[in-house]
């Protein structure tokens, strides 16, 4: 059971990175370098292990959705600051 929820933590990451190899495919609108897939990737892959290394070690439901939504939102806004500078540091998008 473990094993597999990893594996659909980790192809589900695999799949949201094709999205934007796809679009790049049909339109100019998406315009991703090299180092775009490997940031989104180490992000993708890396949120996936550590939300199923908190899956794995928390054992409460409440703590582990807590650890879980602090995962995402932490991922969430490493995103957007990313891809457009919600929080100005020298990382910022365009």
């Amino acid at each position: 059971m473990k094993n597999l929820r990893l594996i659909g933590i980790l192809l589900t990451a695999g799949i949201i990175l094709l999205l934007p190899l796809i679009a790049m495919q049909f339109t100019n609108e998406v315009n991703w370098t090299l180092l775009d897939f490997i940031v989104a990737g180490v992000l993708l892959f890396g949120t996936g292990l550590l939300l199923e290394l908190s899956l794995r070690i928390v054992k409460k439901f409440t703590f582990r959705v807590a650890v879980c939504a602090a995962i995402l939102l932490g991922l969430f806004v490493i995103w957007a600051e990313l891809a457009v500078g919600i929080i100005g540091t020298r990382f910022a998008g365009h």
